[in-house]
């Protein structure tokens, strides 16, 4: 898609049968959306909103979307791969509970609003849509193919052709409130082995407010941010393909109360400012990591990563796992500290398995026992409300 139109919202369809054609909906109305939106719009949970390529906010427009919504994205790969994307001059106001959160997931879904656990998808099952991205005006560190700064520049995974700029100069901008919001399914490849991640930040700044987010069998990684200020809390990653919390080009906020469940990747994949600016660190806190039998590292910092990962529970992990962890610390500035784990039963001991990492803050404990971990209520979430969290002694 190339160029877009203005957004559809008078086209509806009201379906009276469920199948995968319709997403589920029954009798519930589904609304089309596509192109960019460009005033104040509203998305109520009495609906079922279609994503139909890629939808923009921008124009400092505003969208709204009500507790209970369900929106379900059309298939597609390439150009045609449906997201939602925030511009730096738009604002996205979606504010679910711990009741009725906000779902963005596949047309192949039959889930309807009031539902949490979906009736008839797999939770691996993944690069059916793209995703969602949120872009401000914050600082990032980045450079150009000379190798010099640039204040701005495209969020990965989106053509130049569309108006996908972020950064900017303004640590403190606001994108608008994101809460309560599970994202399943998406990661969609748009060529070259690209895909978008489940949630992506491009420049967000410390006034927006992003917590209780559930990333669902994202192809690609569950969380990435690119610089900006923003902070997050209560969030839960689950069977995403390749990291499960991702960061670069600076990023200066934190990240609380975490799970991640991760079959492949890293759980943590964090690097450093790639400009010539370093601004601060970033880090995160309180958090529970178990790993599946695929993963590549439990904690891969660069040589120059800003980064600390502290109060962090580790289990999980394969037999064999042996990777240990990558540069550990990064440039030494962030807070490593009080690392809990149980070893696997019959597997490597813990200076292979966390090999590279200091030592002292490791201690052993036995399964869930730890003292450690997140902190946050993840009642909301399709994980939870599966058993797949309790499965797991969570």
């Amino acid at each position: 898609m190339a160029a877009f139109a203005a957004i559809a919202l008078t086209s509806c369809e009201d379906d009276s049968t469920d199948n995968n054609n319709n997403g589920g909906s029954g009798s519930t109305e589904i609304v089309p959306v596509s192109g960019t939106i460009t005033s104040d719009v509203t998305w109520s949970k009495d609906k079922i909103y279609r994503l139909d390529g890629r939808v923009l906010v921008a124009g400092n427009a505003t969208l709204t979307i009500d507790a209970g919504t369900v929106i379900k994205a059309s298939p597609g790969s390439g150009a045609f791969a449906s997201a939602l994307i925030v511009t730096r001059d738009g604002m996205i106001n979606a504010q679910g509970t711990a009741t009725e959160p906000i779902i963005f997931t596949t047309l192949a879904d039959d889930i309807k609003p009031g539902q949490i656990a979906s009736p008839n998808m797999d939770p691996t099952n993944n690069g059916l849509w793209g995703g969602v991205i949120i872009l401000g005006e914050a600082k990032v560190s980045a450079s150009n193919d000379n190798g010099d700064d640039v204040s701005e520049l495209q969020i990965e995974g989106i053509p130049t052709s569309v108006n996908a700029l972020y950064g900017g100069s303004n640590d403190a901008d606001n994108s608008g409130t994101f809460s309560y919001v599970s994202i399943r399914h998406g990661g969609a490849n748009i060529g070259d082995g690209n895909e978008i991640n489940g949630l992506t930040m491009g420049g967000v700044g410390s006034g927006t407010t992003i917590d209780h987010i559930e990333i669902v069998a994202n192809q690609d990684d569950g969380i990435e941010w690119f610089g900006g200020a923003v902070s997050l809390s209560n969030v839960l990653i689950w069977n995403c393909g390749d990291d499960g919390l991702d960061t670069d080009q600076d990023w200066i906020g934190s990240c609380e109360d975490f799970i991640i469940v991760s079959p492949d990747g890293s759980a943590f994949e964090l690097d450093g400012p790639e400009g010539s600016v370093n601004r601060g660190t970033h880090q995160f806190t309180n958090g529970t990591v178990y790993a599946g039998s695929a993963i590549s590292d439990l904690v891969d910092w660069d040589d120059n990563t800003n980064a600390g990962v502290a109060n962090v529970y580790f289990y999980g992990w394969s037999a064999g796992y042996m990777d240990g962890i990558a540069s550990f610390g990064g440039d030494g500035t962030g807070n490593n500290a009080n690392w809990e784990y149980t070893l696997t039963s019959g597997g490597m001991p813990v200076d292979s398995v966390f090999k590279g990492a200091d030592m002292s803050i490791l201690t052993e404990v036995a399964k869930n026992a730890n003292t450690v971990g997140h902190t946050g209520n993840f009642g909301y979430t399709w994980a939870s409300q599966s058993g797949s969290l309790s499965a797991i002694g969570l």
